[in-house]
């Protein structure tokens, strides 16, 4: 079972549609300006709706997956709504698509596919031109317009290179006015790691969603002539004719480009009679593909990066890593007739899925260092879903690829995100007056538990842990928090009411004195950033949960502990009679000091016997630059 759930174009993070989902969306309503979106068309009415006019807008919305469009773009070549791009596609039917029997991308991942919530129905809001550039004013216009519609839960696989404070984040500002009118924000975290702090989604009311492997891997392998068989990492869709093809290195077939352009094979370089009919060896070329020359017949690519995920090849072509390329380029020295063979790529079994994939952005948070970032993770490899047949589906200097495809696999936190959206309308559609912090909090507190050794950057990679959809229709137990909260919490980092009103739109007022800090916040994960030192420390954090399990229910607090921290709760037990009833806790860390660096984590558990709400808690010291 293939499913249909996606940033990536590679790793740059840049892209065009904020998706909402309507799990209760009807007509639109009289006197609003309505889009429907048809055969990739947008038709505007920007007349009032009679009862009639009204009444064949609903037969229309029965039958539509994307009942609706608007375009922000001022220029020319992006005033349509149709996707030219592919990504904004991709993530859409992630999160809402329907089931297909029998797809893939040329015979790889092959089976059936399906959006996370195929009853849901799908407003795009599309804020970016096709050049990927997107605007603080298309952003907020979109939130705006979003929330105006009534959807019920936002997608945003958008997102800059690394974090920026709260009140110049249009993402952060857009999605606090979302929540107050319960409406969740999901987002992708960002494909800059695999260093730390950087996550470009940082907000405590988004949802902030890193990218893991699913238990499908992609794989390219390449034959030489003296029968080794080499495995890299590629989509390559190419069967090449014949066994073997002659075997070149970059360097020996340039024009007119130094020895290091042609060893890397860069556009250009190659001489195009020289390569006709041959495959060409090629040293890394900036994590790209390189074409080579549209007359060869394949690449081999020798990088020193380490590769956990594949991308699409405009042409027959594999990465292998450094170790796998000096066994190619000792092969080819060895011999006056090298030879090799690209394989069509194939599917194997992952193991070890699901890990958090290398470029997923970690953190810790570098904006506020106490709200632990990301919040969770989902699936964002190597993900099948359908694409614009406009788009072809890779990327090359030469615009060579002129496939077009209904279906691609793409990787990256895009990818995660609609994961997560799909999700939480799942949630949302049992709960329909859940709030965006409760659903979030689902979310967080049934995820699974994944493995530190495999994912050596713990909860600063994976957050909570990897999503699981279907238990957190049934929490137990959920954190909450609202608009107040968060207000509270802006005053407790130290903001001026003049700067909360940036994100609130409104006037607030701060306490002159008991602020707290910024633990304080109910959260359903706990994290401190503590200065470098020997000495004992002792961190509170005040928590509410309320029932939302069973109406009678007993929890009691157990601890999945890190030996370098003590961990303790009171009450240690928590008696619940009704549904929606609060109750309070204080966890208390404790321990003799946190070096420079280091990082203890662990869990609060409350179980009831039936649930089990989990809470990472994390203490870490670390200088943020």
């Amino acid at each position: 079972m293939t499913t249909l759930l996606s940033s990536s174009i590679s790793p740059l993070f840049i892209l065009a549609l904020i998706i909402a989902v309507c799990i209760h969306c009807g007509a639109t309503g009289e006197d609003r300006k309505v889009y429907i979106v048809y055969m990739g068309a947008v038709l505007e009415n920007q007349y009032s709706l009679t009862s009639q006019h009204l009444s064949m807008l609903e037969e229309i919305l029965e039958e539509s997956k994307i009942i609706g469009a608007r375009v922000y773009s001022d220029t020319e070549t992006s005033k349509s709504a149709r996707d030219l791009l592919g990504h904004g596609t991709h993530t859409a039917s992630t999160v809402a698509g329907n089931l297909v029997s029998d797809v893939g991308f040329y015979g790889l991942a092959q089976g059936n596919a399906r959006g996370g919530v195929p009853s849901a129905r799908i407003a795009v809001y599309k804020v970016c031109g096709d050049d990927g550039a997107c605007s603080d004013y298309s952003l907020l216009a979109a939130f705006d317009d979003a929330i105006a519609d009534g959807v019920d839960i936002i997608s945003i696989s958008i997102g800059g290179m690394g974090a920026t404070p709260f009140d110049s984040d249009s993402i952060a500002i857009g999605a606090f006015h979302a929540m107050e009118k319960g409406i969740l924000t999901s987002h992708s975290t960002g494909n800059d790691g695999p260093s730390k702090q950087t996550t470009a989604s940082v907000a405590p009311w988004l949802l902030s969603v890193a990218a893991s492997s699913t238990d499908r891997h992609i794989i390219s392998k390449v034959s030489l002539g003296d029968g080794t068989i080499l495995q890299g990492h590629t989509i390559n869709s190419f069967i090449l004719n014949g066994t073997t093809h002659p075997l070149l290195y970059g360097k020996e077939v340039t024009k007119t480009c130094s020895e290091d352009d042609a060893r890397r094979c860069e556009f250009g370089c190659l001489d195009s009679s020289l390569v006709k009919g041959k495959i060409i060896l090629c040293d890394d070329n900036f994590e790209e593909i390189p074409s080579g020359s549209p007359h060869a017949l394949g690449t081999i690519i020798s990088t020193p990066f380490v590769y956990d995920y594949s991308t699409i090849s405009p042409l027959a072509a594999t990465q292998l890593s450094s170790e796998d390329g000096l066994r190619v380029k000792s092969y080819w020295n060895s011999t006056k007739n090298p030879q090799a063979n690209i394989l069509k790529s194939e599917a194997v079994n992952d193991l070890s899925a699901p890990t958090v994939v290398s470029f997923s952005s970690r953190g810790p948070n570098p904006i506020t260092q106490d709200i632990l970032k990301p919040d969770i993770t989902a699936p964002g490899v190597e993900i099948l879903a359908a694409y614009s047949p406009v788009s072809p589906p890779s990327t090359t200097s030469d615009d060579s690829d002129t496939r077009s495809v209904k279906y691609s696999i793409l990787s990256g936190t895009s990818m995660s995100c609609p994961h997560a959206t799909g999700a939480a309308a799942y949630v949302k559609s049992f709960h329909p007056d859940w709030s965006a912090s409760a659903i979030k909090s689902a979310l967080m507190t049934t995820a699974r538990s994944m493995n530190a050794t495999t994912n050596p950057d713990a909860e600063f990679a994976y957050g909570a842990g990897h999503i699981d959809p279907v238990k957190a229709v049934d929490p137990g137990l959920v954190y909450v928090a609202f608009k107040d909260d968060y207000i509270k919490f802006l005053c407790n980092i130290g903001w001026s009411a003049t700067r909360i009103s940036i994100i609130s739109g409104d006037n607030n007022t701060c306490p002159e004195s008991s602020r707290g800090t910024s633990i304080d916040l109910n959260y359903p994960s706990m994290a401190v950033n503590l200065p470098p030192s020997s000495t004992a420390f002792a961190i509170n954090f005040p928590r509410r949960v309320t029932n939302v399990g069973s109406p009678n229910s007993t929890y009691k607090a157990s601890f999945i502990s890190d030996s370098k921290i003590n961990i303790s709760v009171k009450p240690e037990v928590l008696s619940f009679t009704s549904l929606n009833e609060e109750k309070s806790f204080v966890v208390t860390v404790s321990g003799n000091g946190v070096p420079q660096g280091s990082m203890a984590s662990a869990s609060l558990v409350w179980s009831d016997g039936t649930h089990t709400v989990r809470s990472p808690i994390v203490v870490y010291s670390m200088i943020f630059f």
